[in-house]
Order: structure tokens, then C-alpha cells, then sequence
């Protein structure tokens, strides 16, 4: 087998990898099922492309922040693995494509030289952590919610609790009450606080977008922050527990939330808490990296274009706490950028600032620590690198998604209507260059991805037939989504579905009507204001698909005539549900479960043996086509139909030996017992099925 020692010195990560290379021969070998396959690649980052036979990956990056050192890494790895291309996404990450399958190990390997993982960068894991790009340097801020950002993302990572979920986790973290990190959004949110003298975080629960979004509830008003990881293992064990395992469509902790309601996850939570290895997990920001910036002599500059250079500054500075500093903001089309301009920027910041960037939700880079009197000097370099475009998170700054540029799941061109939005605003609405207040998300699917539905204007990519049955790629036209604050937003109503060809039309219409009536209000309150009806009766004839040319059936980008193609989407890997494949999942877990007990890690041991138990008890109720869609409903039928039933005895019934794990503190004692019972049930279970077959 392939050594990766000579990359990496961590040895979770060497197994991980060398894992990683040892299931890919599996697989090609077809002694892995592609479903299990499918799992294990996409919590590492490996993630299925449109195009066949190549792989996107994705680089997980917490809280969007890079060094110098990791981007001149990353642009090495795209030039070798990749075609160059870097993708910033809504979460803070940076794609890159086009990769084939058997190099992802020693890409990796590559990455984690300079401590980038793919690890659970996708999969029914705990995603990217994300947070406010301002985190640290913002004005309003009671205090920088990094280092805490920072804990909650070393904590998870590799953690037994949140690698084999019914869905996705996502986390973000607010520098302030101005919530940048659009916390009502997310399954857990987190807003910066002070009470008394003491750090905390509003906590913010079970928001989500995708084709039902909800805005999060407030789970408290202030959590000190020695208790956010405690607090948050015991809401991802609930979730773990009773959240929906079968259909994908109801898998998130949005539904769950929605069907048990707040009071009751509430009580859930309580009864997880013996389950959670401390009650208080400090988490010490005096020892969080201490910015240090490159003390270099100011460089002659002469601008050329000084009312240029003043437009610029008036959209893409960013005000610093740190007097004498100040941010600078990088607008990105469509957030993405090629490794010759990367190398250049990390450079030029390793040298002229405090040597890191932060990748933004909007898919942009923010350059923090510049000192004022180099402000013209980055823009010139920036100038010549074309990162010197005014209108960073403005109206003319439009997010989106890949769409059908290379996802499964894009059913009509997100990036092709976005640039072309761009071209609109540009050429016919130039003061929305620095209007921050009309927000614009396109997304290639109901996914949501582009984050469509919070817009203020949003676009989904949907298809549209005609009456003689042709199909042409559309738009579903979004109004009045907005993030006020707090914890507090409202998601966009669809208001039209219009051909694709038409969206400059509609945002024409939109922004005329804005401009005519607005009086001075936001642009969320003049559309509350309006009434969806209002809207849809000017966009209404933009709808009529009785009089389309031939161009309305090209897509954006195209040249081609629009077929709809959707692939399987991965963005949420599932296990398939084979009994033997189960058993044998349920002995990985088990030996999961020793080798914590010998690393003396008590609580991943216990977790794991939970994880076998429950395993086993599925593989038997999978043989009878029971549903298993949930670890609860898992293990009170097994007990109605195998232990109550007297085809198994189990003393004190499985339920009871099942979650043993929330009625005992982890300690060595516990856990070495529980991986013993685990051990029973796997061997007890196994041998029932096979004395069911023999008598087949």
C-alpha cells in the first residue's frame, strides 16, 4: 500500500488517507458497493461531478480564513490535479474540478503539507464552519468570534457523532448583531454577545434553505461560550438519533425541529446531557494566532485614473477596528479565480499585509490588516491582477452556484444569467455599483446553493415545457428575502417562472419599478410594502411561452439547444442497505471502538459501540423490510418485533441496553463494557440471520 508519510507527520490523517487509497482500489476492484463508496469519498471531500469519469474537490477551509503559505499551496495542487481554476463557495470553501478519482489521496496528502483537509467537506457530515469574513476586525464586533469558530471546527472534525448523519450540518458564527454570517439560515447559528461582562453567542436553531426553507428558532438568548461544544455534541447526538435516514427530502434538522417542536428538542437535549464528556469546555482565545503584520516602507505610486481609483474605494474598503488599517475588499465573478493571480495575491500579501485572506459567503476575498498608506499601492497590484473591479458586496456583487457548468443537480445555467445580470447593471444601472442594499443570489437548482431564496432578488434554474412539449431552460424569479439582523430574516416569495432568456428583462422591470416607487425605502420594504401580486402582474407577461424563439431554447453560455439533464445528486451520501454490509459496518465500528478505547478517547469509544449496536439491530429489521428511517424508530422496533416478540431475549429489552450511552458519563469502565455489549449484539444478531437463512 502507498505510504503518504513523506507528506504528512499526523498520523489520523495518514490513515485517512491511505483509507481513502485503500477503498478507491476496493471500489475499482468492485469489492466496495459504489453507495458505500459514494459515503466514505464524500466525507473526504471527493465529490461526484455532471461530466463523467472526473470528481470536484472540495477544500474545507473554517471560517474562509487562508494563509499566504495555503493558497500558494492550493494553486499548486489545481495546476497538478485540477485544471487551475479555483472556486470560492457560499460556505468559504474552494472548489476545484475536473479530478481524477485515483490522485485524491495524494492530493490530499498535498494539502495537509500545509494543513488543508477535505476531510468532511461534504457528506451527511458537520460541514464547513463558517463565519462573518470581518470576524476579528469589525467595528461592531464585541469580540472576535474566531478562536471560537477555530474550537468548534477542531472539535468535530473526526468525530464519531457527526460522520454518518441523516443529512448535512451546517454551523455559522456572527461577528455582531448585523449577523454577516446569516445565522437564521443555518441548523446551528451563532451571534456574538456580551452579558455582564462575560462572551457568549445568541444560538440560533433548525434554519435551512433548499425548496422549504425555515428560519431558525432561538434556542437561547446567550450561551456563555464555555458551553457552545457541549451544547452543540448534544444537539447533533439528537439529531443523530431521531433524524430522518431515509428520505433525503425530510433529512435536515429543520424538519426534525419542525416536527417535534422547540420545547421538546429542548428536552431531548437534557436527556443527552449525562452522554456529553464535560459539562464546560473553555475555549482560550489569548491563544488564538496573534496577527502579525509585515512592517514594510510605503511605495511610490502614481494612479492614473483618480476618479476610478475613488469609485473604488467607495465600494471596496473595508473600516477596521485596528487604527490605521483598513480591509480591502476582492470582487470575484462568480467567485471564480485562476492560481497565476492566487500566487501573486498570496504573495502580495505575505509581503504587504498580515500574510492570510478570507474567502467571503459571497463569494468574494477580503484583505485584512492593509495599512492606510498602502491603500493606492494595492490598488495598482490589484489593478493589474483585474482584482480592482468596484462593487464588492453591492448590488452589482451577484452570487451563484456552478449550476450546470459541472453539478449533478443544475437543471438550468446559474453562472450564464449572473454574468450576463452583471453586464445589465453595469451598462443601464451604474449607481447600483455602490448601492449595498439590493442583494441578487442565483442558484442552478431548488438547493438553493446561490442561496436564491434569501435574496432580496433571486433567480432559480428550473425548465419549462411549451404546449407542444418542447423544453426550454427558466427562471423561477424570487422577491423580497432579506437578513435584518439579529437572528432575524425573511425568505423571498416566487413570485414568476419566466424563460431563461428573459431574466435581464425581469431584473429591468424590477429595478425600474424600484427606482420609480421605492420612495427611499430598503428594498425588502418596498416589496412587503408592494404585495407579491403587485409584482407578479408586470413580470406576468414575461411568462407567456407561446411566442419563444429559437435562442430562448440556447441556455446562457450555451450554443447547443437546452436538454434537461439531472444527475443523482451527493450533496448528502447514503449507506445502502445491505444486511451483510451492515454486519460488517457494525465490526468496523466495533474495532472504531477499540482503538479509541486504547487511545484513551472514552466518549468516541462509547459513540462507536452505540453506532454498532444500533448497526446490527438495522441489518436484522432491513431483512424484513422494516423502515429504519430513523435511530429511535430503529431501535423500538427491534425491540417490538424482536425482543417483545420473544424471537430474541435481551434482557431489560435492546432500548435499554441501546442507550446506555445517555444514562452513563463516558469513563474507561463504561466504555469498555459497552464495546463488549456491542460485541454481544453483533454476535448474537448474526447468528439469528443465519439460522433465518438456513431455514429458508
Amino acid at each position: 500500500m502507498k505510504s503518504f508519510r513523506t507528506e504528512i507527520e499526523n498520523p489520523l490523517v495518514e490513515k485517512d488517507i491511505i483509507e481513502l487509497e485503500k477503498k478507491i482500489r476496493q471500489f475499482k476492484g468492485g469489492e466496495v458497493d459504489e453507495e458505500k463508496f459514494r459515503s466514505l469519498r464524500l466525507a473526504r471531500g471527493v465529490y461526484g461531478q455532471r461530466q463523467p469519469g472526473v470528481q470536484m474537490v472540495r477544500i474545507k477551509l473554517p471560517y474562509g480564513k487562508v494563509t499566504s503559505n495555503q493558497l500558494l499551496r492550493i494553486a499548486d495542487v489545481a495546476d497538478e490535479y485540477s485544471t487551475g481554476r479555483l472556486h470560492i463557495t457560499t460556505r468559504q470553501d474552494i472548489q476545484i474540478h475536473y479530478v481524477d478519482l485515483e490522485r485524491t489521496p495524494e492530493l490530499w496528502a498535498q494539502l495537509e503539507r500545509d494543513e488543508v483537509t477535505l476531510r468532511e467537506a461534504c457528506g451527511n457530515t458537520v460541514r464547513n464552519v463558517t463565519a462573518s469574513e470581518t470576524a476579528g476586525i469589525d467595528v461592531n464586533e464585541p469580540f472576535d468570534v474566531s478562536p471560537y469558530a477555530q474550537a468548534v471546527f477542531e472539535y468535530f472534525l473526526r468525530n464519531p457523532i457527526g460522520q454518518e448523519m441523516g443529512r448535512k450540518f451546517k454551523v455559522s458564527f456572527s461577528a455582531s448583531d448585523e449577523d454577516t454570517g446569516l445565522s437564521y439560515m443555518h441548523d446551528l447559528g451563532f451571534i456574538a454577545k456580551v452579558k455582564n461582562g462575560e462572551r457568549g453567542f445568541k444560538v440560533m436553531l433548525g434554519g435551512g434553505l433548499g425548496s422549504q426553507p425555515r428560519h431558525a428558532d432561538e434556542l437561547y438568548s446567550f450561551l456563555a461560550t464555555d458551553k457552545i461544544i457541549p451544547m452543540m455534541e448534544g444537539v447533533i447526538r439528537v439529531f443523530d438519533r431521531y433524524g430522518e435516514r431515509k428520505s433525503r427530502a425530510k433529512a435536515r434538522m429543520k424538519f426534525l425541529l419542525k416536527d417535534v417542536g422547540l420545547e421538546s428538542f429542548k428536552q431531548l437535549l437534557e436527556e443527552e446531557q449525562e452522554a456529553i464528556p464535560q459539562e464546560i469546555y473553555p475555549i482560550y482565545f489569548e491563544t488564538y494566532p496573534k496577527v502579525k503584520v509585515t512592517e514594510v516602507e510605503t511605495p511610490t505610486v502614481s494612479i492614473d485614473d483618480n476618479e476610478e481609483f475613488e469609485q473604488w474605494k467607495s465600494t471596496n474598503l473595508v473600516p477596521q477596528k485596528q487604527k490605521g488599517y483598513v480591509a480591502i475588499g476582492i470582487k470575484v465573478l462568480l467567485g471564480d479565480f485562476y492560481t497565476d493571480k492566487a500566487r501573486k495575491l498570496a504573495r502580495l500579501v505575505q509581503e504587504y499585509a498580515a500574510g492570510e485572506i478570507r474567502l467571503s459567503l459571497r463569494q468574494n476575498i477580503l484583505i485584512p490588516y492593509v495599512k492606510e498608506e498602502l491603500v493606492p499601492f494595492f490598488y495598482q497590484e490589484l489593478k493589474k491582477l483585474d482584482f480592482a473591479e468596484p462593487g464588492y458586496n453591492k448590488a452589482l456583487d451577484i452570487t451563484a452556484c456552478p449550476g450546470t457548468d459541472t453539478c449533478n443537480l443544475g437543471i438550468a445555467s446559474s453562472t450564464g444569467i449572473a454574468a450576463e445580470l452583471e453586464k445589465v447593471i453595469k451598462a443601464e444601472y451604474p449607481k447600483y455599483i455602490n448601492n449595498p442594499d439590493v442583494v441578487i443570489k442565483i442558484s442552478g437548482c431548488m438547493n438553493a446553493c446561490g442561496q436564491h431564496n434569501m435574496a432580496n432578488i433571486g433567480f432559480q434554474g428550473m425548465s419549462i415545457r411549451t404546449k407542444d412539449k418542447l423544453v426550454a431552460p427558466a427562471l423561477q424569479v424570487l422577491l423580497g428575502g432579506g437578513n435584518f439582523g439579529n437572528g432575524s430574516g425573511r425568505f423571498a416569495d416566487k413570485v414568476v417562472k419566466i424563460p431563461s432568456k428573459r431574466g435581464p428583462q425581469a431584473l429591468r422591470l424590477i429595478l425600474d419599478d424600484f427606482d420609480a416607487n421605492g420612495n427611499g425605502a430598503s428594498f425588502a420594504d418596498y416589496y412587503w410594502e408592494k404585495g407579491e401580486h403587485y409584482f407578479y402582474e408586470f413580470l406576468k407577461p414575461l411568462t407567456d411561452v407561446d411566442n419563444l424563439t429559437p435562442n430562448d431554447f440556447i441556455d446562457w453560455g450555451n450554443e447547443e439547444k437546452y436538454k434537461k439533464e439531472i444527475g443523482i445528486g451527493e450533496c448528502a451520501g447514503v449507506i445502502v442497505d445491505l444486511v451483510a454490509t451492515l454486519f460488517f459496518e457494525s465490526q468496523e465500528k466495533i474495532e472504531n471502538a477499540e482503538d479509541a478505547l486504547k487511545n484513551k478517547k472514552w466518549a468516541a469509544s462509547i459513540y462507536y459501540s452505540y453506532q454498532s449496536i444500533v448497526n446490527s439491530a438495522k441489518a436484522l429489521l432491513t431483512s424484513e423490510k422494516v423502515k429504519t428511517n430513523t435511530h429511535a424508530s430503529i431501535i423500538r422496533d427491534f425491540d417490538r418485533l424482536y425482543v417483545e416478540s420473544g424471537k430474541i431475549d435481551i434482557t431489560g429489552g435492546f432500548g435499554n441496553l441501546a442507550l446506555q450511552l445517555n444514562r452513563n458519563k463516558p469513563s474507561e469502565e463504561f466504555a469498555k463494557k459497552y464495546v463488549e455489549d456491542a460485541k454481544s449484539v453483533l454476535e448474537r444478531l448474526e447468528a439469528f440471520r443465519k439460522l433465518e437463512l438456513e431455514h429458508v
